[in-house]
C-alpha cells in the first residue's frame, strides 16, 4: 500500500483519533493536522500538532505533535512525523517535539530521524485539592521526550 499526504481539518483529525488511538482523547485544539491516505483516498492515519503541553516548552518557537494515530497502515506514522517537522519549519517554527509512552518503541520517530532528548520519570497526574481534574488513564507512566532533527 502507498500512502500520500492529505490537508486534514481538525474536526477530522479529531474524530480519527477518537476512533482509533489505544489511550488518548483528542487534543483540545490544533496549529495544524495532517492526514495519509491510501490509493483510494482513504484516511489511514493522522497527525495533530499544538502548542506545547509543557508551560516552560511553550517559548513560541516550539510545537507538539500532540497526538499520531494510524488504523495500523504500515509506515503511515514516520511518514507524518517526518511531514509534521517540515511544515512546522516552513511556518517558522525551530523546535517540534512529542512524547512516547513507556512500552512505546519510538519506531516511527527514528524512521523520522527524530531523537531521545530526556526520559521523564512517571508522573502522580495534576489533581490537586485547589484544582480538581479528572484522571486520563495516563497517570504512573514514564515517557520518553523526542525531539526531530534536520537530515542535513
Amino acid at each position: 500500500m502507498t500512502l500520500h499526504l492529505v490537508p486534514v481539518r481538525f474536526r477530522e483529525a479529531a474524530a480519527f483519533v477518537q476512533d482509533w488511538h489505544r489511550h488518548h482523547a483528542p487534543p483540545p485544539g490544533q496549529i495544524f493536522a495532517i492526514g495519509a491516505a491510501d490509493e483510494d483516498g482513504v484516511l489511514r492515519a493522522v497527525a495533530i500538532v499544538g502548542r506545547p503541553v509543557a508551560r516552560h516548552l511553550d517559548d513560541g518557537a516550539t510545537l507538539e505533535v500532540t497526538r499520531t494515530c494510524s488504523d495500523g497502515a504500515r509506515n503511515a506514522n514516520s511518514l507524518l512525523y517526518g511531514a509534521a517537522w517540515r511544515a512546522a519549519k516552513a511556518l517558522g517554527y525551530t523546535r517540534l517535539i512529542t512524547y512516547t509512552q513507556d512500552g512505546e518503541s519510538g519506531a516511527s520517530l527514528r524512521g523520522a530521524n527524530w531523537r531521545v532528548v530526556a526520559h521523564r520519570l512517571p508522573r502522580r497526574g495534576w489533581h490537586t485539592p485547589s484544582r480538581p481534574r479528572l484522571t486520563r488513564g495516563t497517570e504512573c507512566v514514564a515517557r520518553t521526550l523526542w525531539e526531530a532533527v534536520d537530515a542535513s
